[in-house]
C-alpha cells in the first residue's frame, strides 16, 4: 500500500477513494466492521493499558467500550489498541524502565496510526494505600 499523498497518522486513509483507501477499508471489513462503519469520521484511537496482571487497570476494558459507544454515537469510529500495562507489585526488580518503554510505545503508535484523535486510558502502577488523616 503506497499511502501516496496521504497525511501521516490521519484517518483519511480510510476515506481515500483510490486503491489505498479500498485496501485500508478492506482490512477493517475483515475484522467485522460494516461497509458504513469503515467510512465513518473521525477515526478515534483508544489506547488502553488494560491487563488482568494489573488490578489498577482491570476496569479499563469496560471503560473502553463506553468510549467506543460515545464515539460511534457522535458519528465517528473508535479503534482500540493496546500498550503495555505496568503493575509495580508484579514487576521485578522495578517498573521504572517499563514506564519509559510505555511512553515510547504510545507515542510511536499514535504518530503512525491512521487516526484523527486519541483517548488514552491508563491507571496507576502502584497499589493504592489507605491513609488515615487525623484532624
Amino acid at each position: 500500500m503506497s499511502q501516496h499523498d496521504l497525511k501521516r497518522g490521519s484517518g483519511s486513509l480510510f476515506s481515500d477513494s483510490g486503491q489505498d483507501g479500498l485496501l485500508h477499508r478492506a482490512f477493517l471489513r475483515g475484522e467485522g466492521f460494516s461497509e458504513s462503519d469503515v467510512r465513518r469520521s473521525p477515526v478515534i484511537g483508544i489506547c488502553s493499558s488494560w491487563s488482568e496482571l494489573n488490578p489498577c487497570n482491570a476496569g479499563l476494558r469496560a471503560l473502553a467500550e463506553h468510549v467506543k459507544r460515545g464515539v460511534y454515537e457522535s458519528g465517528g469510529i473508535a479503534l482500540e489498541f493496546p500498550t503495555i500495562s505496568i503493575s509495580e507489585p508484579f514487576t521485578r526488580p522495578t517498573s521504572l524502565f517499563l514506564r519509559n518503554l510505555m511512553s515510547m510505545d504510545v507515542e510511536e503508535a499514535i504518530g503512525t496510526a491512521p487516526i484523527d484523535g486519541v483517548v488514552l486510558l491508563g491507571g496507576c502502577d502502584r497499589p493504592c494505600r489507605r491513609r488515615s488523616w487525623a484532624p
